[in-house]
């Protein structure tokens, strides 16, 4: 029983800590999931104008432009994709939707690490286990 809870705490921490390191690359590659999922169209780039002017936009982030009068949301990925993810107000409340929704999950997640980590039984380790 002793192995089964350090192995459950050893991979707790480790899944916060891997988490927490996530390269620009990979954070980048989770939005444009998000992204993609929500309808966001992905414009490759292969021009070196398009190139300059995706440098223009700020990047991993999405921009709001007006296009003939019509919003539309841009999203520079220079780092995964080298791309341009364009959506309309629908792709937009659906990347909203789902980035709630990914919040509240990952809230789920370490509300449930809080809780293994909450039911570690210290007694058993006997006084001055902080000394360790």
């Amino acid at each position: 029983m002793k192995l089964r809870w350090t192995t459950i705490l050893i991979a707790a921490s480790m899944s916060v800590l891997v988490a927490g390191c996530a390269s620009p690359v990979e954070r980048a590659n989770e939005k444009n999931d998000l992204l993609s999922a929500a309808g966001f169209h992905i414009v490759p780039v292969t021009t070196d104008a398009q190139r300059l002017q995706l440098n223009t936009l700020p990047p991993n982030r999405v921009v709001q432009k007006v296009k003939d009068g019509k919003v539309i949301f841009l999203y520079a990925d220079p780092y995964a994709c080298g791309c341009l993810y364009v959506g309309d107000e629908n792709a937009w409340d659906n990347y909203k939707r789902e980035q709630l929704q990914q919040n509240f999950i990952n809230q789920e997640r370490m509300n449930a690490e809080m809780n293994e980590n909450a039911a570690w039984n210290w007694s058993m380790w006997g006084p001055g286990w902080w000394a360790y």
